[in-house]
């Protein structure tokens, strides 16, 4: 192992569009800054993304961290396999990290088996939600969060799933969600004019999937309520809401807007909204879009999961319990003319950078 200098070689490997961006064109959450944290600590990084959208491979650095990109349907199997295996032979890695979705514990699992280095996985969501029909690649994800010398998760509750395959190993370690350093504080009033929002009408916020499974459908019933109250409130969503939503008095849509541009939507909300059900992935879920509100000083209303209120400290002001439209109208009313919250405890990628840095440096023996 190469161990010179507290100096470790670490290879993560994740797929190049989680969450529908491109870490190469946009580079974003947990897959960015935790390999490049790490480089800036002085360690040694390489990040291998993968893909199957007909893409050239790629390579450049940035950040202080070696980035390569493989496709699939560009590569084909054979040529796909045989090009990560060759990058990981040749960096020689002390640690291989497999994030992103299920398809990277086996593939993480593959690679660190090959170079002879120690395994980690990286969990931020269930990831046996995506395709619960997918038995053959469930298993294989167990397996590998089993044999691993380091699992992390994004949260307790995930960790305590996925400590169900760890039978006696090392207990899965919780590496928290953060907002990225764009996400801070602006003035609310530029915030409005810049978007070209109304300038002193009452703005509840939500930013997201639109979709059954997710229980959003609460929130527009939350709105009708509160408009009762409220006549002048307005729901000012991101995206591209369905037409039910769109037909609604009230409702702004803003569309999708550049990153630049999402803490100025965030910083211009009386409250935001964050949404999730009670299902097997709103269970395990922890919103990137709470994050990010929180980061911007932005009052919220959440639904009461157990990640959601663990995020908040169980901080009874912000919470309504699931799927109670009622609840959620008098929590907004409430918080609207509160102003501005600044939440104790929150985490930074920093600080997760750091739990991540110390649980790879104590595995040793």
């Amino acid at each position: 192992m190469h161990y010179e200098a507290e100096i470790l070689r670490t290879l993560f490997l994740c797929k190049r569009f989680p969450q529908q961006r491109d870490l190469i064109e946009r580079p974003y959450g947990r897959f960015h800054y935790l390999p490049t944290l790490l480089a800036g600590m002085g360690h040694e990084v390489h990040v291998v993304l993968c893909s199957h959208a007909n893409l050239p491979q790629l390579e450049c650095t940035r950040d202080g961290v070696h980035w390569f990109s493989h496709d699939l349907r560009t590569q084909g199997l054979r040529g796909f396999l045989a090009g990560i295996r060759r990058q990981a032979t040749t960096f020689r890695p002390d640690w291989v990290v497999g994030c992103s979705d299920a398809w990277y514990g086996p593939l993480a699992s593959y690679l660190a088996a090959r170079c002879g280095a120690r395994l980690a996985i990286d969990a931020y969501d269930n990831y046996e939600a995506y395709m619960p029909w997918n038995l053959p690649l469930h298993w294989f994800w167990r397996r590998s969060i089993h044999t691993a010398d380091l699992v992390t998760a994004a949260g307790p509750q995930l960790a305590a799933r996925l400590d169900r395959h760890r039978r006696g190993r090392t207990p899965t370690l919780t590496v928290s969600m953060a907002a990225d350093p764009a996400f801070a504080p602006l003035d609310p009033a530029t915030a409005r004019s810049a978007l070209k929002l109304p300038p002193d009408a009452p703005l509840i916020g939500y930013s997201g999937g639109w979709a059954a499974n997710r229980g959003t459908d609460v929130l527009l019933d939350a709105f009708r309520l509160l408009r009762k109250q409220c006549p002048d409130a307005h729901l000012v969503l991101t995206g591209k809401p369905p037409a039910r939503v769109l037909a609604e008095p009230g409702v702004l849509v803003l569309g999708y807007l550049p990153d630049g541009q999402l803490p100025t939507a965030l910083s211009a909300l009386d409250v935001a909204c964050v949404i999730t059900a009670d299902t097997s992935f709103g269970r395990y879920s922890y919103p990137a879009k709470l994050c990010e509100a929180m980061a911007c000083n932005v009052a919220v209303v959440a639904t009461a999961t157990e990640p959601v209120r663990w995020m908040l400290h169980d901080d009874a002001r912000h919470l309504v319990p699931i799927g109670d439209a009622r609840k959620i109208a008098e929590r907004i009313l409430g918080l609207l003319n509160h102003g501005r919250v600044v939440y104790s405890g929150r985490q930074t990628w920093e600080d997760s950078a750091r739990l991540f840095d110390a649980a790879l440096r104590a595995v040793r023996t």
